[in-house]
């Protein structure tokens, strides 16, 4: 455990919050080792799939989709408690989801054309999820759900087998039985991604792959999306707390640690006006970090809570807590992937229950992407409808550019159809 207490006179937030990251690195050698990994799977589909499988995770699961009789099996193996919140946790994020639908709109232009833009649903999904130290189960529940919403036909999850039992844990069985995952497939790591992404004998290719994973998993993810969509690059869990009011520490750290137990190199920040409530916080910290001998967080405290908003949004983290009395900064902030304000908005409802997404932006993405959700697997579509009227009306303003861009043929199909003739030439 680190932690690192400093001051911050409210100058450089970019290059303040660049530093903050540099502590976080990927493994030496991934991009290496996943891209033979792909290629390998590439090439040689299932075979590729059990030699690594028994390489990387000590087993190889045979056969690698697990028998949809077992996913219901699963249900009842699991404690009724555990059961039961995962039906909650999936009905509150298909609740949000829901929400975030958009219909079909048309637009009718001055010259007559109509163009309609609508979302449809890719035809197949994978969500990914991480099986390594322990079960996941949420992490079924928050890509399952979103894409069943989305309206999905075929959304399908793999997971790494365990050593015991050769397929996924029960939990995460469970969950993909409650959330109408179509198959599970017992595979984990890189080799996952690449048969997702190519296709194998047994797995047979999606048009998306999401969820949370290890570095090679997320870098076999940015190297299969000349192929397939992806959600985006899920690093290590990040977290920066801003608090301009009356908090227990107690609470803080709580949160702070409770994040870094995700795994290491993950991102853990406390901003706030109070220097002496920081040191505090840190002895709050040090008490419950013992486990977390990689964890590292930074406690900054700022000379106002404008300055706070402005580091806050210069680190554009995962999840960014809000603990001060005015309600509107939580909407000042607007590169976090997720806000929680108020002190009672622990991050933890948003890793499983509260409805939000806790497959977020990391690593800074939060400026220029944001939480999976439905949009993750829909894709616009435009469709354009164009009479004889409009064609006449445009025509020469297509002619225009394209004969500037040296597109003579570009201009020659707007021409003939704005004199109304057919292929051969004649009029209609």
């Amino acid at each position: 455990m680190n932690v690192v207490s400093e001051s911050w006179d409210g100058t450089g937030p970019a290059r303040l919050a660049s530093s903050l990251r540099a502590g976080a690195s990927v493994p030496e050698g991934v991009a290496a080792a996943v891209a033979t990994t792909i290629e390998d799977v590439r090439e040689r589909g299932d075979a590729a799939v059990r030699e690594l499988s028994e390489r990387f995770d000590g087993i190889a699961a045979d056969p690698v989709v697990v028998p949809p009789g077992r996913l219901e099996a699963a249900r009842e193996e699991i404690p009724a408690e555990l059961r039961d919140a995962i039906a909650a946790s999936a009905a509150n994020v298909a609740a949000v989801a829901r929400a975030q639908l958009g219909a079909a709109s048309e637009v009718v232009l001055g010259a007559g054309q109509r163009i309609e833009v609508a979302e449809i649903p890719v035809g197949s999904a994978a969500i990914y999820v991480p099986g390594g130290r322990a079960p996941y189960p949420s992490s079924v529940v928050m890509g399952v759900v979103p894409a069943r919403v989305a309206g999905v036909e075929r959304v399908v999850v793999a997971s790494p087998p365990g050593r015991e039992s050769g397929e996924p844990a029960p939990a995460v069985l469970a969950a993909a039985a409650m959330t109408g995952a179509d198959a599970v497939y017992a595979i984990g790591g890189a080799q996952a991604i690449a048969a997702l992404a190519h296709g194998t004998g047994s797995v047979a290719a999606v048009d998306v792959i999401a969820g949370p994973g290890s570095p090679w998993v997320q870098e076999a993810k940015l190297q299969c999306s000349r192929r397939v969509g992806i959600d985006g690059y899920a690093g290590p869990s990040e977290l920066v707390a801003l608090v301009d009011a009356d908090v227990p520490c107690e609470w803080i750290a709580l949160d702070l640690c409770a994040q870094a137990e995700h795994g290491p190199g993950g991102l853990m920040v406390a901003i706030a006006t109070d220097r002496g409530w920081l040191d505090r916080l840190g002895e709050e910290i040090a008490a419950r970090a013992g486990g977390l001998p990689d964890a590292r967080f930074h406690l900054i405290a700022v000379r106002s809570v404008a300055d706070g908003i402005a580091l806050t949004e210069a680190i554009a983290p995962e999840h960014a807590e809000v603990v001060t009395a005015d309600a509107a900064i939580a909407r000042a902030l607007t590169t976090a992937g997720c806000v929680f304000h108020g002190p009672f908005a622990a991050t933890a409802f948003g890793d499983y229950a509260a409805g939000s997404n806790h497959v977020l932006p990391t690593g800074g993405a939060g400026r220029f992407t944001g939480p999976l959700g439905p949009g993750t697997f829909r894709r616009r579509i435009s469709r354009v409808a164009i009479d004889a009227g409009a064609a006449a009306a445009l025509a020469g303003t297509v002619e225009a550019i394209a004969r500037a861009e040296g597109f003579p043929l570009h201009a020659m199909s707007v021409a003939a159809r704005a004199a109304g003739r057919n292929d051969d030439g004649e009029g209609e």
